[in-house]
């Protein structure tokens, strides 16, 4: 490890621009997304900003961790979805309760009634066809300009990365998976 001396000047100029709602994508196939547009809901939510998040790939009835928290917080969390898709017994009607959540989501990012809007895995519709692509830019373009709007998931199109404020893409390094370790409660639920 290379010892570093701590910066003792501020190591960038504030910022000029306008204060407005931001697009932020979390993508990459490392481990992170969805905690870190969590985090995000968690730092709104504190500063007493309306939040909704939405995840599309979990079941209505999903009691993960997460569920859990944020009910006790008072943060409304909405599975939209049918689970993972190599679960499914029908991806016609995966596909369907994609579009049926787009359309919850995509009211609540025009309404403007939300601070902060999450769209968790909302990646994994859009990559299998099941919701257009162009309705998610045209809703994030037309939204009411204080509204921010995260979206997480594995291989975001080029087109969310190019209209996103910021992007982050998560890159593993090493996983516990690989080497045998299953799942563990209240880590990767």
């Amino acid at each position: 490890m290379q010892i570093e001396n701590p910066p003792t000047e501020k190591p960038y100029e504030k910022a000029e621009g306008e204060r407005r709602g931001l697009v932020l994508v979390n993508t990459g196939d490392g481990k992170g997304k969805s905690t870190a547009a969590f985090g995000l809901a968690l730092r709104a939510h504190g500063r007493g900003k309306a939040v909704r998040i939405y995840q599309f790939m979990k079941v209505p009835s999903a009691r993960f961790g997460e569920h859990r928290m944020f009910e006790q917080l008072g943060i409304p969390i909405e599975g939209l979805g049918d689970g993972f898709s190599w679960k499914s017994q029908d991806l016609e009607r995966s596909a369907q309760l994609a579009r049926d959540g787009w359309e919850k989501a995509r009211a609540a990012i025009l309404s403007g009634e939300h601070f902060l809007v999450v769209l968790d895995e909302i990646t994994y519709p859009l990559i299998y066809g099941w919701l257009p692509l162009d309705g998610v830019l045209e809703t994030l373009r037309a939204r009411p300009k204080e509204v921010h709007v995260v979206l997480t998931g594995r291989r975001c199109p080029l087109e969310l990365i190019e209209l996103a404020d910021t992007v982050t893409e998560m890159q593993m390094v090493k996983h516990a998976f690989k080497a045998g370790i299953p799942a563990q409660r209240g880590i990767e639920d």
